[in-house]
Parts: C-alpha cells; sequence; structure tokens
C-alpha cells in the first residue's frame, strides 16, 4: 500500500485524571472517525513535546471533558466548575497552539471549541444560567450533582464552512455543557447560536485551512448525516494535507506549503493568535 493510499491518522484527546465520567465514550469519537475513513490515535495527556506527538499525525480533535481551570483565561471560580484537571489543560492548549500555529487540521468538540477559544486569547462564560436563563438547558441535571445530555435547536450562518458541510443552516444538536465561549478571539468567527437563548454553538478560523469548534457532541449522533458531515469534511481536509505533506517529502529540491487555497481551504497565516501562559 502506497503512503497516499494509507488512511489519515487522527489524534484524540482523552479525560483527564480527575473525569470519573463523561457524557461521550471515546469510543464515539473513534467510530465516528473510522466511519469518515479515518485511523483515530487516542492521545493521553502527557509530558511529549507537541511536535513529536503532532508530528507523525494528519488531524487533532479535541475531545470533551470536564472544565478548564479558569486561571488560564483570567476567569474566577464558579460553584459549579468541575473536574478541573490542570494537567489536561497544559496539554491540551500546547497541542492546540502546536495544531493552529502549523496548519494541522483541527475539530474542537465541547470542551475542545473551549480550549481553541483559550488558547487564542478568549474567555468563557463559567456558568450559563447566569448570564443566558434557562430558557434553553444546555445539560439536564434532574438531581443535584447528576447530570444528563439534552436537544436543543441551533442556527448557522449560511455562509460558513459548517453549513457547506451540512448542507443545512438549522438542525437539532445533543448538548452536554454549563460554560461557553464569552469573547472570541481575533481570528475566529462565531457561525452558530442557540436559536432561543443565543449562546455561541461553534466557530470557525478566518486563517487557519481547517479549524472548527462546535459546542454540540456530533459523535453522539452517529446516524444522523448531518452531524456525520462534519467528520466527513474534517478528515478529508486531514487526508490533503497528508497528500500535501507526502508530495513535499517526495520533492526535497522544490518544498512544498502545507496548504494553499486550492487544496483544502483557508489562506496562509504566520499567525493563529497569541500564545497564553501554559502553568496556573
Amino acid at each position: 500500500m502506497s503512503q497516499e493510499s494509507k488512511p489519515p491518522q487522527i489524534g484524540i484527546t482523552t479525560y483527564g485524571r480527575q473525569q470519573a465520567t463523561a457524557v461521550s465514550p471515546l469510543n464515539a469519537y473513534s467510530n465516528a472517525v473510522q466511519a469518515a475513513g479515518g485511523v483515530p490515535v487516542l492521545l493521553p495527556a502527557t509530558e511529549v513535546e507537541p511536535q513529536k506527538l503532532l508530528e507523525p499525525l494528519d488531524g487533532l480533535i479535541l475531545s470533551g471533558g470536564g472544565d478548564i481551570d479558569p486561571v488560564f483565561y483570567n476567569g474566577s471560580f464558579h460553584p459549579k466548575i468541575y473536574s478541573v484537571d490542570s494537567h489536561r489543560d497544559v496539554f491540551e492548549l500546547q497541542i492546540a497552539r502546536f495544531a493552529l500555529d502549523n496548519h494541522i487540521p483541527v475539530l474542537g468538540i465541547c470542551r475542545g471549541l473551549q480550549i481553541l477559544i483559550v488558547v487564542s486569547g478568549g474567555t468563557l462564560i463559567p456558568h450559563i444560567p447566569d448570564k443566558y436563563g434557562t430558557s434553553v438547558l444546555h445539560r439536564q441535571e434532574p438531581e443535584p450533582g447528576l447530570w444528563q445530555s439534552t436537544e436543543h435547536i441551533i442556527k448557522i450562518n449560511p455562509n460558513s464552512r459548517l453549513a457547506k458541510l451540512i448542507q443545512k443552516t438549522q438542525i437539532s444538536v445533543v448538548s452536554f455543557h454549563h460554560q461557553a465561549a464569552r469573547k472570541i478571539p481575533p481570528g475566529w468567527h462565531t457561525v452558530a447560536y442557540a436559536l432561543k437563548d443565543g449562546v455561541i454553538e461553534a466557530i470557525e478560523h478566518e486563517h487557519h485551512p481547517w479549524a472548527i469548534g462546535v459546542q454540540w457532541h456530533p459523535e453522539l449522533s452517529p446516524n444522523d448525516p448531518n452531524h456525520q458531515r462534519i467528520f466527513q469534511g474534517f478528515v478529508r481536509a486531514t487526508l490533503s494535507r497528508k497528500n500535501l505533506k507526502i508530495r513535499g517529502v517526495r520533492a526535497l529540491s522544490s518544498p512544498t506549503p502545507l496548504h494553499t487555497p486550492d487544496t483544502y481551504g483557508g489562506k496562509p497565516s504566520s499567525s493563529t493568535g497569541s500564545p497564553i501562559p501554559l502553568h496556573p
């Protein structure tokens, strides 16, 4: 089998030390990647340098999980914050920074969207009901300390990459979160909102070839083509990047840029944001 015929390898971050339970099992992410034609590679939080970890891979999925330590976005403690794992935070902020700076396709899911926001200099709402009320439940709490997923409707910008992938501008999503994006950092655009309360539901980077964050869990809708098209588009982008890397290695006398507007979208950018301190 030639290198170009091999499926792309997709790194998927895993739950940290403090994550006792999770709404989405890791095999849901893996199954979505495999169904889209990729090979999932699980990435536990480690001290390995991001370059060594990500260079063999073709794309990165930042998975869901517990809350990000508010110290990383100059936030304040909130009593509803849960499952904070600074070790995982540092690891994911580092690899997200590397992926953004090196034009590696990246998909942030739920917490993963928030990682993309924070690493680029944005901020988070620590508890949605404090700002938006409860007209939309972004997670259910049938009894104190017991949380469950829920569903609601989102509206997508028709001119966004996300809308072109999903082929719709309004869909139902599976939701499990109590935090959300507040300040969108430079270079990112909001491309979807919760229909009733206006919570930010998706972001895209304007310079990066393929960087999208969604606040819901598309991996929990394996039989819904609307959500699986996100993974399909993501894997196509990773395949394009992989093939460009292979051609670049072959043409050593004339190095090939890792991306062009005609391959997997976007425009070259020397930077996708300002790094943040990665130590609490």
